[in-house]
């Protein structure tokens, strides 16, 4: 996954459009993720590691096609539910209700299936209390409550989770857990799981992949890449 970025610091707007026309901006090519290769069974929990910046959250949006990779190919079997960036598909203006039946729409939901499970959803939230409040006046933790409980309100093929569990009270959290839990004793459900605990990885995962600046570092059982990731990094 290679991004162009601008060779040059440039204070403005108007700055950039001047050098743009003059085709004076030049660009260099910034390699986010260099010839990046792993596979993930059915029902496997793969926790993805690396340092800030390393890659994790692009790979993760490359496998839920939010972006398109430069070269290589990505091979998905079964539905996906993303949940990579707070308030992706949801809008703030509206209220919680309605984004419930925004957000299940998005994810391929029919108005019956979300009405139907409207209570477990909000239920799992614990937001009845601010349902037809609209969003921008959510805090983050409690935008994490909602995007979770749409997400897995149902048992998914594949589900992704980037950080969404460090945001929000440690109540939660153990809660997000057990429920991810669940669907890993089913067996039925793969996971795809971001976190900068190396414990939450290791509490939840089966095997990891540690990308490094782009590159991927180490594929294996998750106790061994973990203690390769804390030798390196203490």
């Amino acid at each position: 996954m290679v991004f162009n970025m601008a060779s040059e610091q440039l204070n403005s707007l108007k700055e950039y459009f001047i050098k743009l026309v003059k085709r004076e901006l030049f660009f260099k090519e910034f390699y986010a993720l260099d010839h990046v290769s792993f596979k993930v069974k059915k029902g496997e929990v793969m926790g993805l590691v690396g340092t800030n910046g390393s890659g994790k959250s692009t790979m993760l949006k490359v496998i839920a096609g939010v972006l398109e990779p430069t070269s290589g190919s990505v091979s998905v079997r079964g539905s996906i539910a993303p949940l990579i960036e707070l308030g992706a598909g949801f809008d703030l203006e509206l209220t919680a209700r309605e984004n419930i039946f925004l957000n299940g729409a998005l994810l391929g939901h029919d108005r019956a299936f979300m009405q139907e499970h409207l209570d477990s959803i909000v239920d799992f939230a614990e937001l009845a209390d601010f349902l037809d409040m609209p969003m921008k006046n959510y805090s983050s933790g409690m935008v994490a409550r909602i995007a979770f409980a749409i997400a897995t309100v149902v048992e998914p093929d594949i589900l992704i989770v980037d950080e969404t569990l460090s945001v929000g009270d440690v109540f939660f959290q153990e809660k997000c857990e057990r429920r991810i839990q669940s669907f890993i004793d089913s067996g039925n459900v793969t996971v795809l799981f971001v976190s900068h605990s190396i414990e939450q990885v290791e509490r939840l995962c089966t095997r990891a992949a540690w990308i490094e600046k782009g590159q991927l570092r180490m594929v294996d059982e998750v106790e061994a890449v973990c203690r390769a990731y804390r030798e390196q990094f203490g």
